[in-house]
């Protein structure tokens, strides 16, 4: 059971110390044209640009009630776009539509407003053709880019931008919002805002998918787990296939969606035939799906990759004795095994292995299978039967 929104802000959870600055900047005081949210992954960069650009269609700053809001919030404001990318990089001509959309007259009275979701995306040449833009807003143009930190967007478009950096939400803060939008209960939500990790979308899909759970609870189970260079190589292995089955998961779908309105654009079905320009849009639309496909999947891991983090830390606050729940609480047992064959060096040298990992998958394009064995052979304990 879903809580009505009450206000655009009612979903940016634990970002108190920002609300206040978009609040009063909706109004016209320290409004700028050129805006950088930034914020670790999941909490909420996009959230909060799209909540402030619903503040600056609507009449009253941000009621939530009015058709502006509900339009912008749905996705379907005539004069706000948001582009964000399935693919490994925003390209160029993406940013070129983007730009000549932003000259146009808004429809409405008041802003013509462009988010870009993943501005650390962006390819030199997109960057190149976002500069101008950004640097030179129309009168009633405002560019909202999103990135994790400042140093992932090019040093001349940051320094143009209005810096609005968010924070990790709490646990305590997601439990409750998780109980007040999903409608569930304190225990479920108390354990998907902590295995989480402030991530707003993670929490979602743990408190609402038993299966998501069920991948995540497979995949803190490995470091008890590990002690042979086999059990290394399994968990390598199932780590690899759970995460492109939850990729799968998502992606299948949405690359049938597509196929069915590119065969209905093209009269395919009607017509029982394929015209000439039908095989190139084909091609084009399966090499965007192949694209999408490889940055979930390695998305799907970076996650697992974090929950073995969480592991690891958890570990060596046990082993310093800190009186504070763990992340992963409920798995307390199997990690005292692990600080009982460990010292907190080793635990911190095994999560610099698996941020190792995490810069070669995602940086460096490594093949995932290669990338999660070595990984796991990292992790084993000492003197383990290899």
């Amino acid at each position: 059971m879903n809580v009505a929104t009450t206000s655009v802000w009612d979903n940016l959870v634990g970002q108190r110390h920002i609300i206040s600055t978009l609040q009063t900047a909706a109004t016209g005081h320290g409004m700028t044209q050129s805006w950088l949210f930034t914020g670790p992954p999941g909490s909420g960069r996009s959230n909060a640009a799209i909540a402030f650009a619903a503040a600056l269609q609507c009449p009253d700053g941000g009621c939530g009630q009015c058709h502006e809001c509900h339009t912008v919030l749905a996705g379907s404001h005539a004069d706000v776009n948001l582009v964000r990318t399935e693919k490994l990089t925003l390209g160029v001509d993406e940013i070129r539509d983007l730009v000549r959309q932003s000259a146009l007259t808004p429809a409405g009275k008041r802003w013509q407003i462009l988010i870009v979701e993943d501005a650390d995306r962006l390819t030199e040449q997109a960057n190149n053709a976002l500069l101008k833009a950004v640097e030179e807003p129309g009168a009633r143009t405002v560019w909202m880019l999103c990135a994790p930190t400042v140093e992932d967007v090019l040093p001349t478009i940051r320094s143009r931008c209005r810096l609005v950096t968010l924070s990790t939400p709490t646990a305590p803060d997601v439990t409750a919002f998780l109980q007040r939008t999903l409608g569930v209960d304190e225990e479920r939500a108390a354990y998907a805002a902590r295995a989480s990790q402030g991530h707003i979308g993670r929490a979602k899909a743990l408190a609402r998918d038993d299966d998501t759970r069920r991948r995540r609870e497979q995949v803190v189970a490995y470091p008890a787990k590990l002690r042979s260079l086999a059990d290394a190589l399994r968990a390598a292995g199932e780590l690899a296939a759970v995460s492109k089955e939850e990729a799968d998961a998502v992606t299948a779908d949405l690359d049938a969606r597509e196929k069915a309105d590119l065969d209905a654009g093209y009269g395919v079905v009607e017509r029982g035939r394929r015209p000439r320009e039908y095989g190139p849009a084909l091609s084009a639309l399966e090499k965007d799906q192949k694209r999408r496909a490889t940055r979930r999947h390695r998305d799907v891991i970076d996650r697992g990759l974090m929950d073995l983090v969480s592991v690891y830390r958890d570990a060596i606050t046990l082993a310093a004795g800190a009186p504070v729940t763990l992340v992963n609480e409920e798995h307390r047992r199997e990690i005292e095994q692990v600080v009982a064959s460990s010292t907190p060096e080793l635990n911190l040298q095994r999560i610099g292995a698996i941020f190792e990992a995490r810069e070669q998958l995602l940086e460096f394009n490594v093949q995932p299978q290669l990338v999660l064995e070595a990984m796991m052979v990292a992790l084993l304990p000492p003197g383990g039967d290899q």
